[in-house]
């Protein structure tokens, strides 16, 4: 179906667990012959002529014909697995795509600009595909507010949610006790203020809200009340509070949502062990294969592991497990990643087949492939095809069009579309104004609509903040930069993940790398969320440079603390480190091994550089 140029690793004595009746590939060698960048693939034997296109694409065997036999496996997190700790927030890995066309460097970067938008994807499609909570787990009532349209739910005032915002700490439920003897209490006004703190991403104080529902007996709790609380217990307590939880449920409760809830969020924590361990356990249980599981693992491999989507997308086809419109998603992303630029035009067109037709989402990713890959002239006609005949009937388009006419350097295109949002401002048209500007190195205009944000909302969140103080970093302004941080202390701004990796990256990009260091430990301390993968990665990559081993070391080592282990950039990035000291590094396989990292061309060719044992004219002679 997929022709995806990087994900054909042989699936050699591999296989995965399908409930009561699982399948696996045995003697099977599948490589990719790559022809001007087509991928070809050799029918599977047991597929038939007029199947969907749902593995065609995907292989070329260059061996005997693949046998087909009934088994007991499941996921496995040995090879080429990496997985993470209970607590990551965002993800960056660059190490599949090394062998690209395009250059590593660029696609690492183009992964971190992503950092965030995976974790929005899981999370959107968890609670729906709108992404604004208006689906599987909160929308359990018929109610006249929740059928009115995103925008206009936002617009509903909440009382509840103005009492808990205004509670301090932890003081959520005296503040509830107090507001509901003054009030009617509804699932519509649960359901609002749910939906708002989720938005804000206060899930501490939804928590609350949650546990004092459940303990006051205030609502009966259905299925998707337990999802809801699941849910926010992984992402304020982590994934093993989370899985606990489960047993406290009733046990007419923990169906197959509550399952998948948990494993959306080891997807969102990228631990890669624990979301193979969940889905194993949903097919235990005889959960049926669903699209979202799927998407879930698709999501995750594209991260890490690029070459066990063939296996995902095996057990689709086996269980015939129809692919939506996220699938496609994740699946072009992956191949725009891997500037396969041919393969990604080919899902697009297996996708209008199915009859499913690209939304703005998919028509973002691609232009901003096209946009990496070179082909502007592709990029701008698709531009014009998101923007169709009027920005006032096509509004939603606004946020992508305005960074992505930067991207291809068109001031004047960002200019007339940010003229017709400043009529109406939205806060995320605002931030991708902003970062708009930023691309062009237009400083002024950025801080202008930063300050027309400022004017028009009386308090802004973190990511708002984030936004103008990104342009700083990428800008080298330090001095403006501290003063936005000492800006934001002084308006009670929570200062989280996204400003630490800004500020990190500000100091970085000012020489003064020990400062930056600094501020990423006394985040990691002093916080419950981890700094984000790119922070670290900042200052690594900067020791690396200078040749530092000590102190590229000790990176390794603090972030293997806060969760990231297993991660073949940060092993690329160390052996660049000993490089530039001219010094072997003893024992550097051992430790990949142990942390399931694995060599391709682009390693082996670097470790080569840095083994102290390796042969050379005057060992030769000694020998």
């Amino acid at each position: 179906m997929w022709a995806l140029r990087r994900a054909s690793n042989p699936l050699k004595n591999r296989g995965f667990s399908i409930g009561t009746s699982q399948a696996g590939f045995t003697n099977l060698e599948i490589t990719v012959c790559n022809l001007d960048n087509k991928v070809g693939i050799g029918e599977l034997p047991q597929v038939k002529a007029n199947r969907s296109l749902f593995l065609k694409r995907f292989y070329n065997t260059a061996y005997d014909s693949p046998k087909f036999f009934l088994g007991r496996f499941s996921f496995s997190s040995q090879a080429g697995a990496k997985s993470s700790g209970e607590e990551d927030d965002d993800l960056e890995d660059g190490f599949s795509e090394l062998e690209t066309s395009a250059s590593g460097e660029a696609i690492q970067n183009k992964n971190a600009e992503d950092e965030n938008e995976d974790e929005l994807l899981s999370e959107a499609e968890l609670f729906g595909e709108d992404g604004d909570g208006n689906g599987e787990l909160l929308d359990s009532e018929t109610d006249v507010t929740q059928k009115k349209s995103p925008r206009k739910k936002e617009r509903v005032q909440s009382s509840m949610l103005k009492a808990i915002l205004d509670a301090p700490g932890l003081s959520v439920h005296n503040a509830l006790d107090k507001w509901v003897e003054e009030a009617n209490l509804t699932r519509a006004e649960v359901w609002l203020a749910m939906l708002n703190l989720r938005k804000r991403r206060m899930y501490g104080r939804a928590l609350q809200l949650s546990e004092w529902l459940e303990s006051t007996k205030r609502l009966d709790f259905v299925e998707r009340d337990y999802a809801s609380r699941l849910d926010l217990i992984a992402k304020a307590r982590g994934l093993q509070k989370a899985e606990n939880y489960i047993e406290k449920i009733p046990e007419s409760f923990r169906g197959e949502l509550m399952y998948r809830t948990l494993l959306a969020n080891c997807v969102v924590a990228n631990n890669v062990k624990k979301a193979e361990e969940i889905f194993n356990k949903m097919k235990d249980l005889e959960f049926p294969v669903t699209s979202f599981s799927c998407n879930q693992l698709l999501l995750l491999y594209k991260r890490f592991d690029k070459k066990k989507i063939a296996d995902v997308l095996l057990l689709m086809e086996k269980e015939d497990v129809k692919p939506t419109l996220f699938t496609y998603k994740i699946l072009i992303d992956t191949k725009g990643l891997s500037n396969d630029i041919t393969g990604m035009e080919e899902i697009v067109e297996t996708m209008k087949s199915e009859g499913l037709e690209p939304d703005i989402n998919i028509q973002s990713i691609l232009a901003r492939h096209y946009i990496s890959g070179g082909l502007k002239v592709k990029a701008e006609a698709l531009l014009k095809e998101m923007e169709g005949g009027s920005l006032k009937e096509n509004r939603l388009a606004c946020r992508s069009l305005l960074p992505l006419y930067a991207a291809l350097g068109k001031a004047d295109e960002v200019g007339r579309v940010w003229k017709f949002c400043e009529s109406n401002l939205r806060p995320d048209e605002c931030m991708a104004a902003i970062e708009a500007w930023g691309k062009l190195k237009k400083i002024e205009e950025a801080e202008a609509v930063f300050d027309k944000m400022s004017k028009t909302w009386k308090k802004l969140s973190s990511r708002q903040y984030s936004a103008l103080m990104k342009v700083y970093a990428n800008n080298k302004m330090l001095v403006k930069g501290k003063d936005l941080v000492k800006q934001m202390a002084d308006n009670g701004c929570r200062i989280g993940p996204l400003t630490w990796d800004a500020l990190v990256k500000l100091y970085v990009e000012a020489g003064e790398v020990e400062k930056a260091d600094s501020i990423l430990q006394k985040a990691a301390q002093q916080n419950q969320k981890n700094p984000l993968f790119s922070s670290y990665m900042a200052v690594m990559d900067h020791y690396a440079k200078r040749g530092d081993i000590h102190n590229s070391e000790k990176m390794l080592h603090r972030m293997k603390q806060s969760g990231y282990v297993g991660r073949p950039r940060q092993y690329l990035v160390l052996i660049q480190a000993y490089i530039n000291a001219k010094a072997p590094a003893y024992g550097i396989r051992e430790r990949m091994k142990a942390d399931n990292v694995y060599a391709n061309r682009t390693f082996t060719g670097l470790l080569s550089q840095v083994d102290g044992f390796r042969k050379n004219s005057v060992s030769e002679l000694l020998d």
